[in-house]
């Protein structure tokens, strides 16, 4: 299997269940969209941000076909303008690589930097569909497990609407 062998064992020990599906690399949401055309799941966009001191970082997760109004985000959290975070500090806080962003990266967060940002609609998700720290294959789990995995890994996290 594809990914990182810690997270599979994390899911083992969660009681995670997940469908597995090997795929030829999707960095984007483009070449993604192929590969996910048969995957019965809520499929996600993950994108990794720094403040503008650089001090702070956020992974922002919304359905993949909607877009990210970045400028409401930085009125809402007062922390001036944002922007992507640079590949080291990408390998830095989650141990991934462009093109594979993924929540499931908050497992090599050992300090709990990242603050997560999931967009409110997603809830709704019976299934979410996630890179396992690699963007060569998906995984897709409950969402209610996706909740214990974020739960596990301790980072902050909240629900926020960020589309309309």
């Amino acid at each position: 299997m594809n990914g990182d062998p810690a997270l599979y064992n994390i899911l083992g020990k969660l009681g995670i269940s997940y469908e597995y599906y090997e795929h030829p690399a999707a960095p984007t949401i483009e070449l993604a969209r192929v590969y996910w055309k048969d995957i019965v799941a809520t499929h996600c966009k993950n994108l990794f941000f720094r403040n503008h001191k650089g001090n702070r970082h956020y992974l922002v997760i919304i359905e993949h076909d909607h877009d990210l109004v970045i400028h409401d985000l930085e009125q809402r959290l007062k922390q001036g303008k944002l922007s992507f975070a640079s590949d080291e500090r990408m390998i830095k806080y989650l141990g991934l690589t462009p093109g594979s962003v993924s929540p499931f990266g908050l497992i090599n967060d050992t300090g709990r930097h990242v603050h997560v940002f999931i967009d409110q609609h997603l809830r709704s998700s019976l299934k979410i569909s996630f890179h396992p720290c690699i963007n060569t294959a998906s995984l897709v789990i409950s969402f209610g497990d996706f909740e214990k995995f974020l739960q596990f890994t301790g980072n902050s996290y909240e629900y926020l609407q960020l589309y309309q």
